[in-house]
């Protein structure tokens, strides 16, 4: 079979199934089947598929027919221009999440002292610190994950402390410039209502924050007012429909309050900062 047809077949056994994007879904399978980037396939369409090849492609496209998101099977995900490599122990870093980043960037630049809470593959965390050149701390409750987030900082060169606790507990008072976090933020009950790649293989730590879906973001809040310097910024990735009730959590200890919206025109990042004394 010739990648022209592997590429054919693929794509309508995607597409029958039901599954977004299938031509680009079987080009980036394919491509990893055998080792290259999705340009070789149309530079080379003719060439004959190996033996083993044909079976790594045939056993990609089994995963993803059932539900294995592509990501995970190929092993890396692009954030920011870099390559991160992932694995089911850290969630996937979304396109959306790049605000978060920018953000920071743009209120944040002076910041020398930054921690990343929930960091999962690091990619929030190793992005800042090679756009700033601050000193990183980036947290997670998970040892897998911080173990992902610890091999893509040391592979794209970012000087990126990591620590093992429950949110900013380990963290001393009024040490830090600007906190960042794309925290758990989805309610228990809306379990079965997410996507079948979503709940079915993604880490359920970074997925739910309990029954309302804001007791994470309560707990940041208010141990923010704790570590962070006055001045300082705290940086919020926001939930569908969560942008009322999380601002409302930024009382008056707080001024220069903003909401960032994507490029959807839905609010997806919460910033605010401490009073000074």
């Amino acid at each position: 079979m010739t990648l022209q047809q592997a590429l054919l077949q693929g794509t309508s056994l995607l597409e029958d199934a039901g599954i977004a994007a299938p031509r680009l879904t079987a080009e980036v399978l394919l491509g990893h089947a055998l080792g290259q980037e999705r340009a070789f396939l149309y530079a080379h369409p003719e060439r004959e598929l190996r033996e083993v090849e044909w079976i790594h492609y045939g056993r990609y496209l089994h995963e993803r027919l059932n539900g294995k998101p592509t990501q995970y099977i190929t092993g890396r995900q692009e954030f920011f221009g870099r390559e991160f490599r992932v694995t089911p122990d850290v969630l996937i870093p979304r396109p959306e999440t790049e605000l978060v980043v920018e953000t920071a960037l743009n209120v944040g630049r002076v910041a020398r002292r930054i921690v990343d809470v929930g960091s999962g593959s690091g990619a929030i965390a190793v992005t800042l610190q090679l756009e700033t050149g601050a000193l990183v701390l980036g947290i997670d409750i998970s040892v897998a994950a911080l173990a992902v987030a610890a091999d893509n900082g040391r592979r794209l060169g970012a000087r990126v402390e990591w620590a093992q606790c429950d949110l900013l507990s380990a963290i001393a008072a009024a040490s830090v410039d600007m906190i960042v976090s794309n925290p758990p933020y989805v309610p228990l009950g809306d379990r079965e209502g997410l996507q079948r790649e979503v709940r079915d293989y993604e880490p359920e730590v970074a997925l739910f924050a309990g029954p309302t879906g804001f007791e994470i973001y309560e707990r940041l809040v208010m141990d923010a007012v704790r570590v962070l310097r006055p001045g300082g910024w705290l940086l919020l990735e926001l939930g569908y429909t969560s942008q009322d009730r999380v601002t409302a959590m930024l009382g008056a200890g707080w001024y220069d309050i903003r909401v960032v919206p994507d490029l959807a025109g839905i609010p997806r990042v919460l910033a605010g900062r401490m009073l000074r004394e």
